[in-house]
């Protein structure tokens, strides 16, 4: 029994015993649950911040070093900011752009051995003269500049020398990659980097504003050309100058603006007064018979010359003490084709007469002939214009002389003549598809349309024969004048001109050549009139720019010239009498 009863709180005991253990393994599973959870949390927490430490480290890169290296970057550019926008052709071709630089300067007190300081500086700077700089040096300025625009080497130089009083300033040089190409259209800058000529003073200050490039209408392709053959015909004819343009006729745009002496903006101490003047806007002239063309058009505007009207030209006409003649005088009466074909000064100035000057006076002001031209340059002139508006002067401004303009009136005034009627402003800025081109109407359409046929007239058959290209029916008028000075009209001193128009059918651009007191050659048998000189000049531009302009030859053959002995011939000036003008 006793065993019995010994077993029972054995079994009881271990009955107890195994909830003891139940519950304690049951605590152990909590106890290691909680843990793997803390530690889950921990490993958890450990890899978030991880990740928070590398996506910081990216934002950091990514965003505030891109952020601090922009600004860095932007501050550089401050430090290298270009003052003044660049300007291009056309076609984006760089005409003028500036470079950054620094100055050389000095606080002559702060240098204790001038003597010496000379000397250094002008073993560096050879150009400089030692002793002129020690009498700069030595003088009483507190400030004064030693040289403008050193080269990186020898600001480096400069600098090694250890000078104290020696500084650098920050500065900007002018560049101009044409050079002497496009020098009067474009101008310069002077050491001071303010424009002193041409669009850089007209657009002083917007340039200083501006960061695209100031976009200009020259074609340096067509400015190239125009000047080479200018060039080309100066020096076959020993002239002392000459100009040229080419204008796009339905816009006003110039794409090619020449004046011979010229010069090297990149060097403005050797930029003499005659080489910066700019004969094609600033210079005034009488441009002789090329004129005719406005007479021509002025009375048959007016209606008080129609082309089947006749003028007796076999007798001079006799003024006070001047006589107006023609060099190859006709024995017939003339029609007004042939006026203008033959170059005839008495016809001229018998329709002039007829036109009257109220009506002479009012057709050259609506072609902008009695007015400064209009265009972006402050290199312009006022003509020349009679005052009191006489009989005698309509009579020879009939035909180019007592009355003086700019080669850019003649371009913008020829242009309206052959354009189908309407004047524009010449511009040397590039119009912009879709902007309104200024524009006013100066004579009727069908007059524009007579026009362009005279001319094309007087280019198959008559004066203008050597600028006449195959296939682009060129169209012109030739002009040579006697210059005037000293003591009246100086008969071997010729101005010699021609302006064109192509193509005749549906006219494109305008091209002007005028030689400056040319001398005859074997290739023109001693003359040195327009048709030798100015016409063939404006040919050879006319052949090579055609193409390049996208207008190709017409396949169409060309009327041959009429060989008429009563044409007028190239030849220098009579001399017999006293005359206004030569007879081309």
């Amino acid at each position: 029994m006793m065993g019995l009863f010994n077993r029972r709180p054995t079994l009881y005991q271990g009955e107890d015993a195994g909830d003891a253990g139940t519950v304690h393994l049951d605590g152990a599973r909590k106890r290691a649950i909680e843990i793997g959870r803390t530690r889950l949390i921990v490993t958890g927490a450990m890899f978030t911040l991880a990740f928070c430490v590398i996506a910081g480290r990216m934002v950091d890169v990514t965003v505030l070093k891109s952020a601090a290296v922009q600004h860095a970057r932007q501050s550089k550019a401050s430090e290298l900011d270009i003052e003044r926008a660049d300007v291009v052709d056309r076609n984006g071709v760089l005409l003028a752009t500036s470079l950054p630089s620094v100055s050389l300067y000095a606080h002559p007190h702060e240098i204790a051995n001038k003597p010496e300081a000379a000397q250094k500086i002008a073993r560096v700077l050879p150009d400089l003269n030692a002793n002129d700089m020690l009498a700069r040096l030595q003088g009483d300025r507190a400030f004064i500049y030693l040289r403008r625009n050193l080269t990186p080497r020898q600001e480096y130089d400069i600098n090694a020398l250890g000078i104290p009083g020696l500084y650098f300033e920050k500065a900007e040089k002018r560049i101009y990659p044409q050079s002497e190409l496009t020098s009067h259209a474009v101008g310069l800058t002077d050491l001071d980097n303010k424009g002193i000529s041409g669009i850089e003073k007209t657009f002083e200050n917007e340039l200083k504003v501006r960061r695209d490039p100031l976009r200009l209408s020259l074609d340096i392709r067509v400015q190239t050309i125009l000047r080479n053959e200018l060039a080309r015909s100066m020096a076959e004819f020993h002239a002392i100058g000459a100009t040229g343009m080419v204008m796009d006729v339905r816009t006003g745009e110039l794409l090619g603006m020449v004046s011979l002496p010229d010069f090297n903006p990149n060097n403005l101490g050797s930029a003499t007064p005659e080489a910066m003047f700019n004969r094609a806007s600033l210079g005034d002239y009488e441009m002789g018979s090329t004129f005719k063309l406005f007479n021509t058009a002025a009375a048959l505007d007016a209606g008080t010359s129609t082309l089947s009207s006749t003028y007796d030209v076999t007798h001079r006409i006799k003024v006070a003490r001047f006589e107006i003649y023609d060099y190859e005088p006709e024995h017939h009466p003339l029609t007004v084709s042939e006026i203008l074909k033959v170059s005839s000064n008495i016809g001229s100035a018998r329709m002039a007469l007829d036109l009257g000057i109220e009506n002479q006076k009012a057709f050259m002001t609506r072609m902008g002939l009695t007015r400064p031209a209009s265009i972006e340059l402050p290199e312009v002139s006022a003509p020349l214009v009679p005052n009191p508006w006489r009989e005698i002067n309509s009579m020879t401004i009939a035909y180019g002389h007592g009355m003086a303009v700019s080669p850019l009136h003649m371009m913008t005034g020829v242009s309206a003549l052959v354009n189908g009627g309407t004047f524009h402003p010449a511009t040397l800025l590039q119009h912009k598809d879709g902007d309104a081109v200024a524009a006013q109407r100066v004579i009727k359409p069908e007059t524009s349309r007579i026009m362009r046929d005279l001319m094309r007239m007087v280019v198959v058959e008559g004066t203008g024969k050597k600028a006449d290209v195959p296939g682009y029916e060129v169209g012109g008028k030739t002009g040579t004048a006697e210059k005037n000075g000293a003591g009246g009209y100086r008969h071997k001193s010729l101005l010699s001109s021609f302006i064109a128009t192509f193509p005749v059918s549906d006219p494109k651009y305008v091209v002007l050549a005028m030689i400056d007191e040319p001398q005859g050659n074997k290739e023109s048998y001693g003359f040195a009139t327009a048709g030798w000189t100015a016409a063939p000049a404006v040919g050879r531009v006319i052949a090579q720019i055609g193409p390049l302009l996208g207008l190709m030859p017409s396949a169409v053959p060309e009327p041959a010239p009429k060989d008429k002995s009563h044409v007028a011939q190239d030849a220098p000036p009579q001399k017999k009498g006293v005359t206004f003008a030569k007879a081309e």
